[in-house]
């Protein structure tokens, strides 16, 4: 999954910062651990989204012909 990709290197981007001396560098990247976080989420609502849509299309193949038109 994607979102588990972006999450994972937020959190290494995170961990390295909180061992830099340059506060700038730290800082930048921090932010870029924020945005790999932003990313991870939208990326999950994304393929949650997906699997609820792939659920939702097989439910309705499932179900007899008159129950699909209501």
């Amino acid at each position: 999954m994607v979102s588990k990709e972006y999450m994972g290197t937020a959190r290494t981007l995170l961990r390295i910062a909180k061992n830099m001396t340059d506060q700038a560098m730290a800082d930048r990247l921090k932010a870029l651990a924020d945005d790999y976080e932003r990313r991870g989420r939208k990326a999950d609502h994304s393929e949650s989204a997906k699997a609820l849509t792939s659920l939702d299309r097989r439910g309705a193949e499932s179900r007899p012909r008159a129950a699909r038109s209501s």
